[in-house]
């Protein structure tokens, strides 16, 4: 063999082997699939100087995996197209959707975590519906944004990236669906919107499950709810949600909305009730009279969380049949009481979930 054949054996050998390593090397990433439906955090404003104007839910999937290189260096990321709405139009029928999807996905070999980019104003319904009812250990990590990628100082990006770290992450495994905004991991479960305008707009009344900090992932509690793989619900079994209204308490309150929303179909109303789920002495004959016809009636608390509805307090919830929601807000509520009646859940039934979940 000539030594110039041996030399470009040993070329071709050495590209092989560089090859075999660079494939071997990207394999072994995690495989995170980022499911894009619309939100601040694919919004875009005038200007850098919109933080607060802009239009949501307008840069695609694509454009949001090529805004964040660092991404590659995480995970292996693929994106799909699922909506593209701001999420305060979303609907049951949406939340199926993404449900049913999320739930095929980790079904798959090849995927090892899920990201999904929401919009803030019902980011916390659509995490809490998919912590119910997506029997997986794999992590669920629903993302968003206060500022649109164009806003100076814009949140989104690094927002992205640590929920891809987190899901990338197998201690994040078995902790159920979670939110990851400003730097803090949240339960799915606890976690809500709590202001509108600045980047450190969700909170856990019973604090944040850990941080991310320079990529990396750090603990200090886990859900102690019933969640995912521990869920008596399924996604794959829940053909339609029953409609469930909600209607707020405040001083002055009148029956007329409770009334509306029954003639127009609801099965449950979730009152947001002041203090401890307090309802008006005007209100009380009627919701005795819906329940009696057989819609369920849950009380809630329209205060900030830390404490929560307590049964019988205010109330005789024994003797008027109604549940309470514990320590969940309206809006959660009412995801909860959709999904227990979808399964056919009674008085009895959804008030020992409200408990466990």
């Amino acid at each position: 063999m000539s030594l110039k054949s041996l030399l470009i054996q040993l070329s071709t050998g050495l590209v092989a082997l560089t090859l075999a390593a660079t494939v071997s090397a990207q394999t072994a990433k995690p495989q995170v699939v980022l499911l894009a439906t619309g939100g601040t955090i694919a919004g875009a404003g005038a200007s850098a100087a919109n933080s607060a104007t802009y239009q949501a839910a307008k840069v695609p999937v694509d454009k949001l995996i090529a805004g964040v290189p660092e991404l590659s260096a995480v995970a292996q990321v693929r994106g799909e197209q699922v909506f593209q709405i701001a999420s305060e139009s979303f609907t049951n029928e949406h939340l199926l959707t993404l449900g049913k999807r999320v739930a095929a996905l980790a079904k798959q070999a090849d995927v090892d975590g899920i990201v999904i980019t929401h919009g803030t104003d019902t980011l916390e319904e659509t995490a809490y519906f998919l912590t119910l009812t997506v029997r997986t250990d794999k992590p669920i990590v629903v993302v968003g944004s206060m500022r649109p990628s164009t806003a100076l100082s814009a949140d989104g990006t690094l927002n992205l990236l640590n929920a891809v770290t987190t899901a990338a992450d197998k201690s994040s495994r078995g902790k159920g669906v979670l939110v990851v905004m400003n730097d803090e991991i949240h339960t799915g479960r606890d976690v809500s919107k709590s202001i509108n305008i600045r980047t450190e707009a969700f909170k856990s009344p019973w604090g944040p499950l850990g941080m991310v900090v320079e990529g990396k992932t750090y603990w200090f509690r886990a859900p102690a709810k019933r969640h995912t793989t521990e869920s008596e619900f399924d996604i794959e079994q829940i053909g339609a949600l029953p409609q469930v209204d909600i209607v707020y308490g405040s001083g002055n309150a009148s029956d007329t909305a409770y009334r509306a929303f029954a003639a127009k179909g609801a099965k449950a109303i979730v009152h947001a009730g002041t203090g401890n789920g307090s309802v008006s002495g005007q209100v009380v004959p009627a919701l005795r009279e819906l329940r009696a016809q057989g819609l369920q009636i849950v009380r809630s608390a329209r205060v900030v969380g830390g404490g929560f509805v307590l049964r019988n307090a205010e109330q005789p919830d024994d003797q008027y049949d109604w549940v309470v929601a514990h320590d969940l807000n309206p809006q959660k509520a009412r995801i909860l009481t959709m999904v227990a009646l979808a399964k056919g859940a009674d008085s009895k039934t959804l008030q020992r979930i409200f408990m466990a979940y």
